[in-house]
Order: structure tokens, then C-alpha cells, then sequence
């Protein structure tokens, strides 16, 4: 081998190491802001829970077949409430486990434009529910 080739060759194994360094740096930083953002959960038995995302679930009556089981990343801790509860009293469930609301009261209109389309809109108080838990409906 001659110097020229010998001088290449540790040029290249230089440009290796320093990709290698470089690597590992964007590695690190990349870390570093994963264990900044992540946190263990530990939930135990009896704990509550939000799911973040809420399915609809076709329950059976006996509930026997629904799996309790949800993943981890589903869950947050939460802190019972007691304005969080809703009385199921007075709902009156069909057979597949569904029930209707009916409107009391329309509390306010407006009328929205979009583009060239104009749409109502109204404010409507629920059977059942507060004024302050009424909603718009188009």
C-alpha cells in the first residue's frame, strides 16, 4: 500500500467514526426528550380511571362477555367526582340497552354562513339535563 491509499483509508474510518458520534448524539437528545415527556403509570385495583377514547359497546344484559381489560395507554388516573355521576334513574332502556332523550326547550337560535350556505343552529335543553348541559344542534 501506498501513502495515498493508507491516507484514504484513515479518512474513511474517520468520516465513520464522527457518523457514529453523530448518531449516537441525535440518539441521546432524542432520549432525553422521550424521559422528559414519558411517565410510568401504576394504577392498582380499585383505582379509577378515564379512558381517552370512549367506545361504544354493545353490551349484553348479563354483561358477562364484556373484558375488562383496556390497554395502559388508554388510561389516566382520575379522582372521583361527584358531579361526574349521572343518575341512570331516569332513563328508560330498550332492550339493547339504548335510550332517547327528548328536547324540553330550545334556549337560543343563530344562523351561521358557510361559504354560500346558511345553516340554523339551536341551543336545545334536554329531558333530564340542566340548562347549563344544553347543546347546538343544526
Amino acid at each position: 500500500m501506498d501513502s495515498l491509499d493508507t491516507d484514504l483509508h484513515r479518512d474513511v474510518i474517520e468520516q465513520v467514526r464522527m457518523i457514529h458520534y453523530r448518531l449516537l448524539t441525535a440518539q441521546n437528545r432524542q432520549k432525553s426528550y422521550e424521559d422528559r415527556r414519558v411517565r410510568d403509570s401504576v394504577f392498582i385495583e380499585g383505582d379509577h380511571v378515564w379512558l381517552r377514547v370512549a367506545y361504544k359497546l354493545a353490551l349484553p344484559p348479563s354483561l358477562s362477555a364484556v373484558h375488562p381489560v383496556f390497554h395502559v395507554s388508554m388510561l389516566q388516573k382520575y379522582i372521583p367526582d361527584e358531579s361526574h355521576v349521572i343518575s341512570l334513574d331516569f332513563m328508560e332502556e330498550g332492550h339493547d340497552m339504548t335510550y332517547e332523550e327528548d328536547p324540553i326547550a330550545i334556549l337560543d337560535t343563530q344562523q351561521g354562513k358557510l361559504r354560500t350556505k346558511e345553516n340554523a343552529s339551536l341551543k336545545v335543553q334536554w329531558k333530564h339535563r340542566s340548562v347549563g348541559e344544553a347543546i347546538w344542534e343544526t
